[in-house]
């Protein structure tokens, strides 16, 4: 046993005997690197004449007087037009419509005080976001998403001074109503609660059987929760979420629905999607309280822009006729494009949507044709591109807006009035499928929507175990800093 021991104590590791393994092919590279590079640290001295003003830094550099780096030169082409990946890319589509406000005639029986800045500027935003005329257009991407995160803000602010997390049927009918006065009386669309299919009852937590803090707090893990949606980034949320999740769970927690999965006691149960939508509505409200409006609102208009870009909102009837006339085309056919354009005008409903939107109705309508026998590309014989899924801008051919996949709102200007920022401006060829199987679009990149490995665990995936990586680590650290010295 000991001989044993003492020849596994000498035993080297494979890493470092094994010259095909990854490791070793490193460490020979890393040893082989000095003496392949002569290294030198020089010590450079600013000239002050070089950089006197921009004009100087932006002429063209004499020979002999390049300097320690030469020029690099750029082709005008390849360099973006937007500093900021984030931000819309213009046109923007003005309504010459200025919205007259007027007092509102509000039922007296909400306690409520409208004109505080947390819940009024939210109430303005809302206005604008569902502006009269624009309502029906904007109301899946901007209005109803808008609408959504006043009411439950409104809950949440309701009930600051409480231990109340929501309101009683009573009071909500009377606050509800004069919400939506409030927002007619700033230029919204009066018919909104029906647009998006929000009622009195929303602010009411429903079948929920938690409805106050106290309880709320003994049941969920409160801290994690808000922390959770205290910062939620609108690219990181949609791939990797971290908000949703924790609502979600401590919807769960509030409803009873844990406690029956913990114990495998589903017999008799009633169905759950009521109560389950019903406490997500109570999660929301206590966010609400321990959260400002502003974060708050940005975290609920975020989390809703993950949910309406996973699906397309158009809804496509039997495209009988135009496969009868695109299934054999091998060319532009004057007939085929015209029954496909004609079918996608008819098709937008008038309605204005994102960028992710529209290739999902793209790929899914494609999928249709292509399992009709249409087998050619239809879209780039006939020029469709994406922007056609959505409405084109006051009927006017070629000026179709296709609104940003991140949250937006509708913008208000005294001159101009309001208008909303198109996300696409140029035309983008709408995306042929590949197979007549049409399965769900992810936007979200490999590495954003799997757990990163440690840096051990990934170089153990290449054929290092843990001695190994240790001596690696070491020993290109020692290598650098003799690189770095001679």
């Amino acid at each position: 046993m000991g001989g044993y021991q003492d020849a596994n104590y000498y035993r080297v590791s494979p890493c470092l005997i094994v010259v095909g393994s990854w490791c070793c092919r490193l460490i020979l590279f890393v040893i082989w690197l000095p003496t392949f590079l002569h290294v030198t640290a020089q010590e450079s001295h600013a000239d002050h004449r070089r950089t006197t003003s921009l004009v100087e830094l932006a002429k063209e550099p004499t020979s002999g007087d390049s300097g320690l780096f030469d020029p690099i030169e750029i082709s005008p082409s390849v360099i973006p037009k937007v500093p900021f990946p984030t931000e819309s890319v213009p046109p923007m589509y003005p309504i010459p419509y200025v919205p007259t406000r007027y007092e509102p005639v509000l039922t007296g029986k909400c306690p409520v005080n409208f004109s505080r800045p947390e819940i009024s500027n939210i109430l303005d935003k809302a206005a604008f976001d569902c502006f009269g005329p624009l309502a029906s257009l904007v109301g899946n991407v901007v209005c109803c998403p808008q609408f959504s995160s006043l009411i439950h803000i409104f809950q949440g602010f309701f009930g600051m001074k409480s231990n109340n997390l929501v309101l009683s049927n009573a009071v909500a009918d009377h606050c509800f109503s004069d919400i939506v006065s409030i927002l007619a009386s700033r230029g919204a669309n009066n018919t909104i609660p029906t647009l998006c299919s929000i009622k009195s009852s929303n602010l009411t937590g429903g079948s929920c059987p938690v409805k106050n803090d106290s309880t709320f707090e003994r049941t969920v893990n409160t801290s994690k929760l808000v922390e959770a949606c205290r910062t939620v980034d609108p690219l990181k949320e949609c791939c990797r979420p971290v908000c949703r999740p924790a609502i979600m769970d401590a919807a769960l927690q509030i409803s009873g629905r844990q406690m029956m999965i913990n114990n495998d006691n589903m017999a008799g149960e009633m169905n759950h999607t009521d109560y389950l939508n019903d406490c997500k509505g109570v999660v929301y409200s206590y966010l609400s309280k321990q959260l400002s409006s502003e974060v708050a609102n940005k975290a609920f208009r975020i989390l809703s822009a993950c949910k309406v870009n996973k699906v397309c909102p158009l809804t496509f009837k039997e495209p009988s006729d135009v496969i009868a006339v695109c299934k054999n085309v091998a060319a532009p056919s004057p007939t085929c494009c015209s029954s496909l354009n004609t079918y996608i005008a008819e098709t937008q409903q008038k309605i204005l949507i994102t960028n992710k939107q529209a290739i999902i109705c793209a790929t899914q309508f494609g999928s249709m044709l292509r399992g009709g026998g249409v087998m050619t590309n239809v879209y780039e014989l006939c020029d469709v591109d994406l922007k056609d899924f959505s409405i084109q801008a006051f009927g006017v051919q070629d000026a179709g807006c296709l609104l940003r996949s991140l949250p937006g709102d509708v913008i208000f200007d005294n001159s101009s009035g309001v208008s909303f920022t198109c996300d696409l401006s140029d035309n983008i060829a709408a995306p042929w499928p590949s197979s007549s199987s049409f399965t769900s679009l992810s936007f979200c990149a490999p590495e954003m929507s799997l757990p990163a490995l440690p840096i051990s665990q990934s170089l153990k995936n290449i054929g290092c175990n843990s001695a190994g990586v240790g001596f690696l680590v070491i020993f290109t650290f020692f290598v650098s800093i003799v690189v770095l010295r001679f």
